[in-house]
C-alpha cells in the first residue's frame, strides 16, 4: 500500500514558525486525534504537521513481524515522515528546530526514521514504540544525533511492544548520541501516562514556553 501524502497543519503558520512538531498517529488513530494532544504541550510557538495514514494505518502488521512483510506500507510511510520533515525545511525551518511526537504505531515510525536519519534534531517523543522488524537491523541505521533529547515512555508489559525491544532501542539511539530517557510505568496499558506528558515538556519541549 502507497500512502497518500495528506498533512494537517495548525498551531503557528507555517511561514511564521521558527520550530515545528511533527505529529504520528498510531493505529486506527488520525493526525487529527494526534495534533488534539499539543494542546497539552509546551508548544504554543510551533508549527504542527500531522501527516494521515492511508485506511488510518501505517503498515499492516505488527512492528516486529519480518520486515517485507510490512512493505511496501513501511518505505511509504517512511517517505511520508521524510516529505513531512521537508516541508518544515522548505519554509525555511532548521531541523535542529524540528521535533517528533508518536504514539504506539506512529511511535515506531518516529524511531524508525530518526535512526535512519540521525542528525540533530529538536527533539522527540516516542509513546510505546521500538525500532522495526522481526530482528533489529543495525546497518540501516546511521548518522548522529549530536545529543538531541528523546524521551521513550512505555507500560510493561505491553501486549504490542515488548520491553526488551524499547530497551534495544534505547541502546541504539545512545550508541548514535542522542540524549535517551526512558521511562517504564508497571501494568499502565497502552495509553498515555500523565506522567509522560510532564517529562515531554520537561525535557523535549523545554524551550516551548521561550
Amino acid at each position: 500500500m502507497k500512502h497518500q501524502f495528506d498533512i494537517i497543519t495548525t498551531g503557528v503558520p507555517l511561514q511564521e514558525a521558527k520550530k515545528a512538531l511533527i505529529m504520528i498517529h498510531g493505529r486506527g488513530g488520525s493526525a487529527t486525534d494526534i495534533l488534539s494532544l499539543a494542546s497539552h504541550l509546551q508548544v504554543a510557538d510551533y508549527a504542527l504537521l500531522a501527516p494521515q495514514a492511508t485506511a488510518h494505518s501505517w503498515y499492516p502488521h505488527s512492528f516486529i513481524a519480518p520486515v517485507e512483510d510490512n512493505e511496501p506500507s513501511l518505505s511509504s510511510a517512511l517517505a511520508v515522515i521524510g516529505k513531512t520533515v521537508e516541508k518544515a525545511m522548505d519554509a525555511g525551518i532548521k531541523t535542529e528546530h524540528i521535533y517528533f511526537f508518536g504514539f504506539s504505531q506512529g511511535a515506531c515510525l518516529s524511531l524508525e526514521f530518526l535512526a535512519r536519519n540521525a542528525r540533530a534534531y529538536g527533539g522527540a517523543v516516542a509513546i510505546i514504540g521500538g525500532l522495526i522488524g522481526e530482528e533489529i537491523n543495525r546497518t540501516n541505521y546511521g548518522g548522529n544525533f549530536h545529543k538531541t533529547p528523546i524521551f521513550i515512555g512505555t507500560s510493561n508489559p505491553d501486549f504490542h511492544v515488548p520491553i526488551q525491544r524499547v530497551y534495544a532501542t534505547e541502546s541504539i539511539l545512545k550508541e548514535m548520541d542522542a540524549d535517551v530517557t526512558l521511562k517504564v510505568y508497571d501494568n499502565f496499558g497502552h495509553t498515555i501516562h500523565p506522567e509522560e506528558v510532564e517529562w515531554a515538556n520537561r525535557l523535549v519541549f523545554k524551550s516551548g514556553s521561550n
